[in-house]
């Protein structure tokens, strides 16, 4: 079968998605990445079935993660911040710890991507993505241009594909 007829096979599937921002200063307010996301989520017709907004704290995301692999009504968790190199820095330390079944493809996708538009900086994120539980599971950086890349580019694309090859 044609990458293409796998596409057109997975296009009746609906995910639920959940969203976590990691911010020490950002409210629900003023998260426009997180805002950025809901929007593109729900534009491609799925459902958001979570949304929280921690402290970028490994013991609150390890917490949280766990909480949403346990939930049924979520199918992708998709979080944005600390994917940097600062002692603050720690989501994908913890993201990595639960992920099964890396996708090294979207991390070295995003960073090449990345490189278009910001040139040498890219290499300082560490976005990563793969299954977690039998979940996709992608870490974004913070920003929201970084988040708009991630979605329009790489995760939206591939999503309905990614869930009917899991689900097999």
């Amino acid at each position: 079968m044609s990458y293409q007829q796998h596409q057109a096979q997975a296009a009746v599937i609906v995910a639920g998605i959940a969203i976590v921002t990691l911010s020490d200063t950002r409210t629900e307010a003023d998260d426009t990445s997180g805002q950025s996301i809901r929007k593109s989520v729900e534009h491609a017709g799925h459902i958001v079935a979570r949304y929280q907004l921690i402290r970028d704290e490994p013991a609150e995301l390890r917490v949280v993660l766990e909480a949403l692999l346990a939930d049924a009504s979520v199918d992708v968790i998709l979080t944005n911040g600390g994917t940097g190199i600062s002692r603050r820095d720690q989501t994908i330390d913890v993201i990595e710890r639960v992920i099964d079944k890396p996708l090294p493809g979207y991390g070295e996708l995003f960073r090449m991507l990345s490189w278009e538009q910001i040139g040498s900086g890219a290499m300082l994120s560490r976005a990563c993505g793969g299954v977690a539980r039998g979940k996709l599971l992608f870490a974004m950086p913070g920003s929201t241009k970084a988040v708009e890349l991630a979605m329009s580019r790489l995760i939206l694309p591939e999503l309905k594909h990614l869930l009917k090859e899991l689900r097999k």
